[in-house]
């Protein structure tokens, strides 16, 4: 293994060092202690040695290099070794890098300012070479455990939330309709009975609005299943639009009948949302031929307002709404009916 005293020239690895070698950088101006280092691990496996002999640009190599071990002098010309371990410090890349402090003496004032300053350990330079490398592999596997604990719990991190997403994708796609983007029977079926029993604790009014598409059969034998779907979706999207309130829910009830879930919700509120409903899909002008030529889509609205009881399950909602849905239909379609309260 090769090593040079001088950075302006020693590459990012120098020739004959292995990936998987642990970088020590050693910052100390006096290149007499360089070289001293640099034989003590010289025929040390898996040690890449790095001398750093402008204290000024420290902070900068290490962060360039990002060494497992840190020897870092403490008394230089311009430049106290402190501050150096300070800056390392301030680096999140350099933030738990192992500092090895070299002092000329044992004093327990400086001793103590290298640790509160960040060092991890204190050598009187320079130690005898079995020394010097136990200390270096020793912060070095103590630096990589705390590094691939790290790892291992940014990979943990990022596993559960990727999951997280994937279970809330899931359960949108599990409470959602294929076709429509709506919520579908089964999710109605679950919100529908949630809030029949908030209203009954709060004796509240729920209102239900039934919609069916008027002559779907014929629009769909006429231009074919597939501008049936598409005319499905713009009547959900009039649904998604004229409902603005989170605690309302609009579902897809099955084929082309739709249903929205009102919570709290009074019956002449009900019938403002059902009209605007009603002209929203009536004025999104898609052509039919039913009833006569020139005809557009149009939906019929049954409506049923109740508040909830003991004595009742949350379908008599929907029967009410069947009802005046019915007579919706009887009266002509494209209209509004309200069931009796």
């Amino acid at each position: 293994m090769t090593s040079r005293l001088s950075i302006s020239t020693m590459p990012d690895r120098p020739a004959g060092a292995e990936v998987g070698d642990l970088m020590v950088l050693l910052v100390d101006d006096q290149a007499m202690i360089g070289e001293a280092v640099r034989r003590m691990l010289a025929d040390e496996a898996g040690i890449d040695f790095h001398y750093c002999n402008a204290p000024g640009e420290a902070i900068a190599v290490a962060d360039r290099i990002r060494p497992a071990v840190i020897l870092q002098d403490l008394v230089m010309p311009g430049v106290d070794g402190l501050d150096l371990v300070r800056g390392y410090r301030a680096l999140d890349a350099l933030a738990d890098t192992p500092i090895l402090v070299l002092s000329s003496r044992e004093d327990a004032r400086v001793k103590s300012q290298a640790f509160a300053a960040g060092a991890n350990d204190y050598l009187v330079k320079l130690p005898d070479a079995i020394e010097l490398v136990a200390r270096i592999r020793y912060h070095a596997r103590a630096y990589m455990a705390l590094k691939q604990r790290d790892e291992a719990n940014r990979a943990l991190r990022l596993s559960q939330q990727q999951l997280q997403e994937s279970n809330l994708a899931l359960q949108r796609l599990m409470k959602s309709d294929g076709l429509t983007g709506l919520a579908n029977r089964r999710h109605l079926d679950e919100f529908l009975v949630t809030e029949w029993l908030r209203g009954r604790r709060s004796r509240s009014q729920i209102s239900l609005l039934l919609v069916d598409v008027d002559h779907f059969k014929s629009y769909n034998d006429h231009f074919g299943h597939v501008m049936g779907d598409d005319a499905l979706r713009a009547v959900a999207q009039a649904l998604t639009g004229v409902h603005g309130r989170a605690t309302d829910l609009a579902a897809r009830y099955g084929g082309e009948e739709f249903v929205m879930v009102l919570p709290e919700t009074p019956s002449d509120g009900a019938r403002l949302l059902a009209e605007r409903l009603r002209r929203s899909v009536e004025a999104l002008a898609i052509p039919h031929v039913h009833p006569a030529a020139g005809a557009v889509v149009t939906v019929s609205v049954g409506i049923a307002t109740l508040v909830p009881d003991e004595a009742r399950e949350p379908v008599a909602l929907i029967e009410l709404a069947d009802l005046a849905l019915y007579q919706a239909k009887k009266q002509g379609r494209n209209r509004i009916e309200m069931a009796p309260l």
